[in-house]
C-alpha cells in the first residue's frame, strides 16, 4: 500500500473518530458533523478504489467457486447499465461509455480470476483492457464498439474454453437480470451454439458479489450511520421544531438541506409523520403542524462513497409539564426494541430470508408482539442485493427474493414495526417503527454496526 494511502486512511480515522456535541439528556446541541465528513473527493475515491481491489481479488473468486461457474461475463452499454456495475468499476467511471463488456475467467486457486475489459479502461490496472486489431485502423475504428467488439468476446471465450459461462438473467432477481435483450441475442449469435450452449443463468453471482462487504468498508459505514443519528437528533429537538409552529415537511426539508449542506447526498425522499392522540392519519392531512403530545416518525437515508444507509426513529414532543414521554410509549418502544432482539437473535448465515422471517415472526407471535417485519439488504444499493426478510405486504414469505441465504459479511437494514395500545391514549394503538443498520460478521454473528435508537428522542 502506497504511503498516500496509508495518510489518507490515517485521515480518515481521525475524521470518523470527532466528537459529538450533546445536551444533558443525551441529545445532538447541533448539526455537529463536520464539513467534508469522508475528506476530499479524492480521498474517498482512494479508499472505494482499495475496497473494489480487495472485492474483484477476495470476494469474487470465492463467489465464482461457491457456484462453480468458470466464466462470468457482463455486458452493458452506456446508460444502460448491469445493476453491478458501480460494483465492478472505479469511482471516477461514471458510465459504461458505448460498450463495456467484463469477463471474469477463473484459472485456479494459483493463477486467480482473470479480470478483462473489453471496451472499457483498466480501472487503475484492475483489468487487462482488450482491443481488436481492427480498431487500430483509423478507417475502421467503429469496429470496436460493433461486430468486432463481439467477434474479439468469442475469440476470448473459445481460447479459454470454459465450462460454464455465467450471464445476468433472471425472471425473480433484479440485481442479476441486467443483460439486455440486444446484448443477449448478439453475444448468442457471436458465441454460436456449442459456447452458447455452455451458458448458465445463476443469478447468486451477482447477488452474492454485490452483498459481500469488505472488512474495510465497515468503520466508514459507521459513520455514515452516526452522521445519520446526529442529523435525525437534531431533526428531533428544539432545533429544528417549535409546537404548533413546525409542519412535518419543514422537517424533511431540513434534513433533505443538511444533507446537501455537507456534500453528502440520499437515494430517497425523507419522511416525517405524526400520530396523535385522539387523531386519525386521514384528519392530520399530509403535512400536519406538530404539535405538544404528537409521537414522530422518520425514514432517512445518506448515500456516501457508493454506500447507502436506511434508518427509522421515533419521537415525542413533550407536553408542558412533562419531562419524559408517558410511560405507555415507552413501553410500545421497548415491545418495538424486542422484535428487533428476535430479529438479531434468530438470524444465522445460510438460512433464507424467507426461513428467517418464519422464525421471528413465531417468537414475536409466541411473545404477544403485534408487529411486521419486512427488513432488507443494504450497502451498493438502499434495498441491497440479497436474501429479503419480509416485505409489509408479504407476511407468509417473498418468493424468489426471499429464497437466497443470509452470506456472512452483509449488511442488513432491519426495517419493522410493533403496534401497540397506549393507556394514557385510551388504548389506541401506537406504531412504533425502526430500522438500523446491522452486519453479519465473518463469525455469523448479526450485531448493530452502530447502535440502535434506545430511547424516544425528546422536542422540548
Amino acid at each position: 500500500m502506497s504511503r498516500r494511502v496509508v495518510l489518507i486512511g490515517i485521515g480518515l480515522v481521525l475524521v470518523l473518530s470527532s466528537p459529538v456535541a450533546h445536551d444533558a439528556f443525551g441529545q445532538a446541541t447541533a448539526p455537529y458533523v463536520a464539513s467534508r465528513p469522508f475528506g476530499t473527493l479524492r480521498e474517498q475515491a482512494a479508499i472505494q478504489q482499495a475496497w473494489l481491489r480487495e472485492r474483484l481479488e477476495v470476494n469474487l473468486p470465492n463467489v465464482m467457486r461457491a457456484h462453480g461457474v468458470d466464466m462470468w461475463v457482463v455486458a452493458m452499454r452506456e446508460y444502460n447499465e448491469d445493476p453491478v456495475f458501480r460494483a465492478l468499476v472505479s469511482p471516477t467511471s461514471f458510465a459504461a461509455r458505448r460498450r463495456t463488456v467484463y469477463v471474469f475467467f477463473d484459472r485456479g486457486e494459483a493463477e486467480g480470476v482473470e479480470r478483462i475489459a473489453l471496451g472499457g479502461g483498466s480501472m487503475g490496472g484492475l483489468y487487462e483492457a482488450y482491443r481488436t486489431e481492427l480498431a487500430t485502423s483509423t478507417g475502421q475504428q467503429a469496429e470496436l464498439w460493433g461486430a468486432g467488439q463481439w467477434r474479439l468476446l468469442a475469440q476470448l471465450v473459445r481460447e479459454r474454453d470454459p465450462a460454464t459461462i455465467a450471464v445476468n438473467i433472471s425472471d425473480e432477481h433484479n440485481f442479476a437480470d441486467g443483460l439486455t435483450a440486444g446484448e443477449w441475442e448478439q453475444m448468442r449469435e457471436t458465441l454460436g451454439p456449442e459456447l452458447a450452449g455452455r451458458v448458465v443463468r445463476n443469478p447468486r453471482i451477482a447477488i452474492d458479489y454485490l452483498a459481500m462487504r469488505v472488512p474495510s468498508m465497515t468503520q466508514v459505514y459507521r459513520r455514515l450511520q452516526g452522521i445519520v443519528h446526529e442529523i435525525i437528533s437534531a431533526a428531533f429537538s428544539n432545533l429544528v421544531i417549535t409546537p404548533g409552529e413546525t409542519t412535518t415537511d419543514d422537517v424533511v426539508w431540513w434534513m433533505r438541506q443538511r444533507l446537501n449542506d455537507l456534500g453528502l447526498q440520499t437515494w430517497f425522499h425523507p419522511s416525517v409523520s405524526v400520530q396523535r392522540r385522539g387523531a386519525t392519519s386521514n384528519e392530520l392531512g399530509s403535512d400536519p403542524v406538530i404539535e405538544r403530545g404528537d409521537v414522530l416518525h422518520c425514514d432517512f437515508g445518506i448515500t456516501a462513497m457508493g454506500l447507502n444507509t436506511d434508518t427509522q426513529h421515533m419521537a415525542y414532543v413533550l407536553r408542558d409539564g412533562e419531562t419524559g414521554a408517558p410511560e405507555g410509549l415507552q413501553v410500545a418502544l421497548a415491545r418495538a426494541q424486542r422484535f428487533q432482539d428476535i430479529l438479531l437473535e434468530e438470524t444465522k448465515v445460510g438460512m433464507s430470508g424467507n426461513a428467517v422471517l418464519e422464525a421471528v415472526l413465531a417468537q414475536m407471535r409466541a411473545e404477544g408482539l403485534d408487529g411486521t417485519m419486512y427488513s432488507h439488504p443494504i450497502g451498493d444499493h438502499g434495498h441491497g442485493a440479497g436474501p429479503l426478510i419480509g416485505l409489509w405486504d408479504y407476511q407468509e414469505g417473498v418468493p424468489g427474493r426471499g429464497d437466497v441465504p443470509v452470506l456472512a459479511n452483509m449488511w442488513y437494514s432491519t426495517e419493522l414495526q410493533v403496534t401497540t395500545p397506549v393507556p394514557e391514549w385510551d388504548g389506541q394503538p401506537v406504531r412504533m417503527a425502526l430500522e438500523e443498520e446491522a452486519e453479519i460478521t465473518a463469525d455469523g454473528e448479526m450485531r448493530w454496526v452502530l447502535r440502535r435508537q434506545t430511547e424516544l428522542h425528546l422536542v422540548r
